[in-house]
């Protein structure tokens, strides 16, 4: 069995220059020195102290432990300061776009039901739908069953915290990303499959 691919997360908060210049322009004290340590990496500031997160409880058996890979959550501050700044850049974004097309209308907020159809075109389009006539389908099976899935576990983690018209609009797609995804799936099967190359001896 192939291993599981391994990513790291980047935390792109600030970094806390002043003490690491403080620190190398004053040496410590002879007395209280301790073994000097190299800074390898950027430092977090401590914008606020941060109340102490509850015990991790094990993950159910199958569910990879995400915890010990994660950097430590964003304080509250840094998540406002950092929704402010977002808000700001997509509003200068969205000037930008208005000025060089002045008829344009404006763009609605993105919802729930954008997350929901992008992920529906997102499988359709790995199933080969939308390709030119005349043109071979080219078709990713293994990323359309990922994205597909990627739609169950949406309902299954939003369960009982959407609107009605949420609700049947997700199950909607989903069935119909399934149903496609079945068909495809049944026709590749019925196929004969090629031959096995001889081994080599």
């Amino acid at each position: 069995m192939s291993e599981r691919p391994k990513f790291e997360v980047v935390d792109r908060r600030k970094i806390k220059a002043e003490e690491e210049k403080a620190s190398q322009q004053q040496p410590a004290p002879a007395a209280t020195a301790a073994p000097s340590e190299p800074a390898a990496g950027p430092r977090l500031v401590v914008n606020e102290p941060r109340s102490e997160a509850p015990e991790e409880t094990e993950p159910p058996a199958g569910e990879p432990s995400l915890g010990s890979e994660l950097p430590p959550p964003p304080s509250a501050k840094e998540t406002r300061e950092q929704k402010a700044a977002y808000d700001a850049s997509a509003q200068r974004l969205e000037d930008l776009i208005r000025a060089q097309n002045p008829a344009a209308d404006p763009q609605p907020p993105v919802g729930f039901e954008h997350l929901v159809q992008q992920l529906y075109l997102t499988a359709m389009l790995q199933m080969g739908a939308g390709t030119q006539e005349g043109q071979r389908p080219r078709v990713d099976i293994v990323g359309a069953r990922t994205t597909v899935d990627l739609l169950g576990i949406l309902a299954e983690k939003t369960k009982g915290n959407l609107t009605s018209a949420e609700d049947r609009m997700l199950q909607s797609v989903l069935f119909e990303a399934r149903m496609a995804f079945l068909e495809l799936t049944n026709m590749m099967t019925m196929q004969p499959m090629p031959p096995v190359p001889p081994a080599k001896k």
